[in-house]
């Protein structure tokens, strides 16, 4: 069944509003990307990975707190079962989001296509760590099950709330017609029609449904590589799983309104809803919008830094459950804040002190994670570890229960 309406349009035409809205999301985003040194950037692009990987996979109700994901990546597992598996699956998720991102920087990469959802299926699920998750119960008892393969079309029928998936043989055209109205050359769009093309591509493979399980992570995996490859400036400095899984239960509605079956002869000419498609297209370009301005505050240079000499001042005063960190370390921070990396050499004559004191400083910093290099004399930079960024960042990562 073809999933048309296409594209939100009137007569044609996208709504001024749509068009408007992601124009200011374009904007937006650009903006973040001019706040800082590259270096700055980089840093919160890797924390970002992290906070992504958690949001995306608390919408399947299996979010690992980003501590915990620090954990595992210094091989620290958890003891029990389900929750080291969901570190691990955490990790398989940052993994796969990195190979995803270098993949859509080529210029000829075309994200709208079957090939590319199936190999982002298949780059996360056949990763060693996530082979229990690839154990798909088909009963409540659990007492029958069926091994998923990874980037293999499912070969059974299943519906997810009051959404019944098009059936298994459908797929194969649906792709094609998916690939027909969305696989284009954005050379010839303008960033408010790359960026709707992008959001209303993401509903129409929720809708498609194409695998047994996974389809959530692999959707939003394909919708960041997307945004990077349509060269939306900024993305990464804010993700969008951050705001679809803080607004889970609107997200979801939205997506069941595009879902809907037309509505009457004023309800556009497609099969599926016209209205519904432009108030999910609205509400993904709102949420958009939302993180950025969200990012946008608490970036802002002045109220950073002063968060940051607060957070160290209350290590110092025992207010949080971590080693205080040591003196001269507000001068070197804020100091790596503005110019996003210093050589080894320079530290002495920022902080005021001997040679000793400022590599014993680095040393100390760089073993409690603040603090990153390449080589043992190689420049430092600004690392931004989930507790740190927890307490200079407000609710961008929620407290650990």
């Amino acid at each position: 069944m073809p999933f048309t309406p296409p594209l939100p349009t009137i007569n044609g035409a996208i709504p001024h509003e749509l068009i408007a809205l992601a124009e200011q999301v374009w904007q937006g985003s650009a903006k973040l990307s001019s706040t800082y040194s590259p270096q700055v950037l980089n840093s919160i692009k890797e924390l970002l990975r992290k906070v992504n990987s958690y949001y995306s996979n608390r919408l399947e109700s299996e979010g690992t707190h980003p501590l915990d994901i620090e954990r595992a990546m210094r091989k620290d597992f958890d003891v029990d079962e389900k929750k080291r598996n969901l570190q691990q699956l955490s990790l398989a998720y940052i993994e796969t989001q990195k190979e995803i991102e270098a993949l859509c920087r080529r210029e000829d990469f075309r994200p709208f296509t079957k090939e590319f959802t199936l190999l982002v299926h298949e780059k996360l699920y056949s990763k060693e760590e996530m082979s229990v998750f690839c154990t798909i119960p088909m009963n409540q008892d659990g007492t029958k099950s069926i091994t998923m393969v990874p980037g293999k079309l499912r070969e059974e029928e299943v519906a997810v709330g009051n959404h019944r998936a098009p059936l298994s043989q459908e797929l194969s055209s649906l792709f094609t017609t998916y690939e027909n109205f969305y696989n284009k050359d954005f050379t010839q769009y303008t960033q408010a029609h790359k960026l709707i093309y992008t959001f209303v591509a993401h509903h129409k493979l929720t809708w498609i449904h194409p695998f047994l399980d996974g389809n959530g992570r692999t959707s939003r995996l394909v919708l960041d590589g997307t945004l990077c490859h349509i060269g939306l400036e900024g993305y990464g400095v804010w993700n969008i799983s951050r705001g679809l899984a803080r607004d889970a239960v609107a997200y979801k509605k939205y997506l069941s309104y595009a879902d809907q079956k037309r509505q009457g002869d004023r309800d556009g000419r497609g099969q599926l809803s016209l209205k519904g498609l432009e108030l999910y297209t609205k509400f993904m370009l709102e949420n958009a919008l939302d993180q950025i301005e969200y990012m946008s505050s608490i970036l802002q240079l002045n109220t950073l830094s002063s968060r940051i000499t607060k957070f160290i001042e209350l290590s110092r005063q025992g207010m949080y459950s971590i080693e205080a960190l040591p003196k001269y370390s507000e001068y070197l921070l804020k100091e790596l804040l503005i110019q996003g990396e210093l050589s080894r050499g320079e530290v002495k004559n920022i902080i005021g002190a001997g040679e000793s004191t400022a590599r014993n400083l680095i040393r100390k910093l760089l073993e409690l994670e603040y603090l990153e290099s390449d080589s043992p004399k190689g420049t430092i930079r600004l690392k931004f570890n989930s507790y740190f960024a927890s307490k200079i960042f407000p609710d961008l990562i929620p407290d650990k229960e």
